[in-house]
């Protein structure tokens, strides 16, 4: 009997004009980092988040970098971070200079909690020269009562929100919630440049300054430069990817979201397996469909049942306070994040997911019980 099929965990869906895009930009001659596909991507993602300027970067960890250092982020400065997030959060504070600040999650949301950042506001021992607010998933943070607590103390917001496109907050899109936010187009993304990010901001000042710096600072055309920068722009070869995904966007939320309710409808009688939960007042894109198990032991089982059956399955992100990396970090934890690390794991939800594989993971699924 043939072996099945293995079911990816998410793949780029690579239907549409792609190809196309990609041929124009080899007839074109314009596949580095300048050329007519990068421009109309900005465009495009600005008036995606409702803002007023975009800048293309070769990932969605340049993109916060620069969104830090634009924002006024200095060397020796806190910047509040979930503990709970994807390690280039973290990172890019550090290549910013400044040290993270991990604050707990909520345990309703699984993001950043406002209670906490208001508290630490009050408390904190140094500047504090931003708050990142991280889309968990695809799922919106609670971004008006941290807007609201970062305006009292004016610090700048960042808007994390890489996994995110096409999600909502109280009817507004991701990317419009903050100061300044980014977008990631990793090869896992909902939309995909193979790698990319974006920055989007209204505040003109910042995004001339971040466009400028992800050039090398370059001030004209005989090598002149008027900062020490970075070669972070997009290439146009990846901004051609990019605009073809773009078209597709409403239709590849619409089938995550699908995939999600199937999901949701599968595991409703589970007390073992629990969907990350989704706030009234968000709409997530439900880009990555994850469950928390009842304890790291009962995961690892899970991961290896379905992948005994060609599924594949992994754990999530763990609290990286924990971590050695971050280990000399501040931190103000209640156990949240903590006890979400070792017990979340993702499942198969690229966008082209077809019904009936989807079946097969779910039948896995239901097949599984954990035996402590």
């Amino acid at each position: 009997m043939p072996a099945e099929i293995p079911v990816p965990l998410a793949v780029p869906d690579l239907g549409g004009r792609e190809a196309e895009y990609l041929a124009r930009c080899v007839a074109d001659n314009w596949v580095s980092s300048a050329g007519p596909f990068v421009t109309e991507m900005e465009r495009r993602m600005a008036a995606l988040a409702g803002r007023a300027h975009a800048v293309a970067t070769v990932n969605g960890t340049a993109a916060l970098h620069l969104a830090l250092v634009v924002a006024g982020v200095r060397p020796g400065d806190l910047v509040i971070v979930p503990d709970w997030t994807f390690a280039a959060t973290a990172n890019a504070v550090f290549h910013a200079g400044a040290e993270p600040w991990f604050l707990d999650v909520a345990p309703q949301s699984w993001t950043l909690d406002p209670a906490l950042v208001a508290e630490a506001l009050e408390r904190a021992p140094r500047r504090v020269g931003a708050v990142v607010a991280v889309h968990a998933l695809g799922h919106p943070a609670d971004m008006d009562p941290l807007a609201a607590v970062c305006a009292r103390a004016g610090v700048p917001v960042v808007e994390d929100a890489a996994g995110a496109i096409g999600a909502s907050y109280r009817d507004r899109p991701v990317g419009s919630l903050a100061d300044i936010a980014i977008f990631s187009f990793n090869g896992n993304k909902t939309v995909t440049t193979g790698g990319g990010g974006m920055i989007v901001t209204g505040n003109e000042t910042w995004a001339t300054r971040a466009r400028s710096l992800s050039t090398q600072a370059r001030a004209g055309a005989d090598y002149s430069h008027d900062a020490v920068a970075w070669n972070y722009r997009m290439p146009n070869i990846n901004a051609a990817v990019g605009l073809a995904q773009l078209e597709r966007l409403a239709e590849m939320v619409a089938a995550k979201r699908t995939i999600a309710a199937r999901y949701d409808e599968a595991l409703a009688d589970r007390d073992d397996l629990r969907p990350m939960p989704r706030m009234p007042w968000a709409d997530s894109n439900c880009w990555m469909y994850a469950v928390a198990c009842a304890g790291p032991e009962a995961a690892r089982s899970l991961v290896a049942h379905l992948r005994a059956r060609a599924v594949e399955a992994r754990p999530f992100w763990r609290s990286l306070s924990g971590q050695r990396p971050y280990s000399g970090a501040p931190t103000r934890l209640l156990g949240v994040s903590a006890g979400l690390s070792g017990r979340v794991v993702s499942l198969p939800c690229s966008s082209g997911l077809a019904p009936e594989t989807q079946a097969r993971v779910i039948a896995a699924l239901k097949a599984w019980r954990f035996a402590a």
